[in-house]
């Protein structure tokens, strides 16, 4: 199947540079290898149930969202255990330490992705079915 993509040029030179150099054989090779890990990386979240201990990470613009990014967190004090703040430029980078359900972690994390100054949301399930 051929599609396309709008993606920021920098973005691109980037990611030519890295699978160039891991001496991956082509661009579509190196897409295809990160969406598998992609849909890797979010289907241990969709797939999981019960109580976790989770690493959520994400990085934004501080001007742009930080009020609304606070706002959610406050919307989850039942999972939210701690979190970590550094400012990198214009960026920020925050990350939070979870324990709870499942569902409520996932959805943290969606509510995180909702916002345009996010740039990226990771997680990191660190332990599923929490005795």
């Amino acid at each position: 199947m051929r599609t396309s993509f709008n993606i920021p040029d920098e973005m691109v030179e980037e990611f030519d540079r890295v699978w160039q150099e891991q001496g991956i054989e082509n661009r579509s090779r190196a897409v295809r290898e990160a969406m598998l890990e992609y849909i890797e990386s979010h289907s241990r979240l969709e797939d999981t149930s019960g109580e976790v201990v989770a690493l959520v990470a994400f990085d934004y613009r501080h001007d742009e969202v930080i009020q609304e990014l606070h706002d959610v967190q406050h919307d989850y004090p039942d999972v939210i255990l701690s979190t970590s703040h550094t400012h990198q430029g214009e960026w920020c980078l925050e990350s939070l330490f979870c324990r709870g359900p499942a569902e409520r972690v996932r959805e943290l994390t969606y509510r995180l992705r909702d916002f345009d100054g996010v740039r990226r949301v990771k997680v990191m399930v660190i332990r599923d079915s929490v005795e």
